[in-house]
């Protein structure tokens, strides 16, 4: 049961995250990350911050920092994920949500890696993914429902 401010103002952005109320749980990690020099109220602020203000650089770090002071936590790694899911980069994106699926099991890290979903190989292997051909065959078996 939290007991004391941080915990409480935490809680409280959880909550407010769940109910995709990014700004009210923005404030609460924020002042129980200024309170308690915590990785995991750090991770999630580091979130927070990328999602409602757009400070990819200083979100990037912070979770990063949370990810050297916990490494064997896969929230800060979902928390990373996300952000560079934000910042459209899907690679990086992809990568963090493995290695912090490799710390345990974690269904949020699944679900955002079903909804990213993996690239399938191209159709012509031996050509370039960028080539035309291969682009607009697998845009068409997509279509036919074939790939």
């Amino acid at each position: 049961m939290p007991c004391t401010e941080p915990d409480k103002l935490f809680t409280r952005g959880l909550s407010a995250l769940n109910n995709e109320d990014s700004l009210s749980a923005l404030a609460c990690f924020e002042k129980a990350f200024q309170l308690e020099s915590n990785p995991v109220y750090c991770s999630y602020f580091a979130f927070c911050l990328a999602k409602e203000r757009g400070q990819f650089n200083k979100a990037v770090s912070l979770c990063k920092e949370a990810i050297e002071m916990e490494p064997a936590n896969s929230t800060h790694y979902l928390n990373l994920g996300r952000i560079y899911v934000l910042l459209g980069n899907k690679p990086e994106a992809m990568q963090a949500f493995r290695q912090g699926l490799g710390h345990g099991e974690s269904p949020q890290i699944t679900a955002e890696l079903d909804r990213l979903g993996a690239r399938k190989p191209p159709v012509i292997r031996f050509l370039k993914r960028e080539n035309l051909l291969n682009k607009y065959l697998g845009v068409f078996l997509k279509k036919l429902g074939l790939r």
